[in-house]
């Protein structure tokens, strides 16, 4: 039976989060729907794993998933078929590659990429609606920068985890984050890289919450490192909204897209 990776890129809005679910929509669910009009297995009930479970509202420009299909396939020509299954649904699969058995889209990765974006301009927003999430005032990219200085390294995360966070342990290591500044049509956008392993629950949300609140001139770049000590999640600034979060690539000893480029 053979095994392929699928690099796929979704708009998150109208989806309740990548798992699939019983009463809502799912991205999920969508691409199991899509293979089933292709293998017989996927018609029976077999599942499709990715890297990163993405919540509500939340998009993907490199999520990856894995598929044990009952047929050999051009790569080429499935994510052809793949993508006309999909429509009318805002998901497409960028790539599609044969990996070995033994890989594992969540288990086998090595890092997780994600990017926030925050705009901050007085007029409403069209065109970046519920893509980005929005303030009112500019921020201080150089405060938001000395702040998230204090997280990079292994720490204990409690005060950046949602409080329904399953995972066994707080302690993450956070390898990057990093603030892009960039003027755009009466108003600036920041963008927030964040790089590691893996991710607690909320943590990306909660960590660029906080930094906004630097950047805004609400808490100095030294309690971010008291709020972090703290290991309270009431020590934590304000979640930021979903919807201006992105899951950007997901790294694998080898890349299992790299014979495809």
């Amino acid at each position: 039976m053979p095994r392929y990776a699928l690099k796929i890129e979704y708009d998150g809005r109208p989806f309740a989060g990548w798992q699939a679910q019983a009463d809502q929509p799912s991205v999920q669910e969508t691409v199991e729907t899509a293979l089933a009009k292709l293998d017989p297995g996927f018609a029976d009930g077999a599942r499709i794993a990715a890297a990163g479970r993405t919540d509500a509202g939340v998009h993907a420009t490199g999520q990856v998933a894995h598929a044990d299909l009952l047929r050999d396939w051009d790569t080429f020509r499935l994510a052809e078929a793949l993508n006309f299954h999909l429509k009318p649904a805002p998901v497409a699969v960028l790539e599609a590659a044969p990996v070995e058995e033994d890989f594992h889209a969540r288990f086998s990765a090595t890092e997780r990429l994600y990017m926030f974006r925050l705009v901050a301009r007085r007029a409403p927003l069209t065109h970046g609606r519920g893509r980005v999430w929005q303030v009112l005032n500019p921020l201080n990219a150089e405060l938001m920068r000395e702040g998230a200085a204090h997280l990079i390294g292994q720490h204990d995360f409690t005060t950046f985890r949602s409080s329904i966070c399953q995972a066994k342990s707080p302690l993450k290591s956070l390898d990057e984050i990093r603030i892009e500044e960039i003027e755009i049509p009466h108003g600036r956008e920041y963008r927030f890289f964040l790089r590691a392993r893996s991710f607690l629950h909320n943590q990306v949300r909660s960590i660029v919450g906080t930094l906004e609140r630097v950047g805004a001139g609400s808490w100095s770049p030294d309690r971010v490192a008291t709020s972090l000590a703290a290991r309270d999640r009431a020590e934590c600034g304000p979640v930021c909204p979903p919807h201006g979060l992105y899951l950007t690539g997901v790294g694998y000893p080898r890349d299992p897209f790299a014979q495809t480029d």
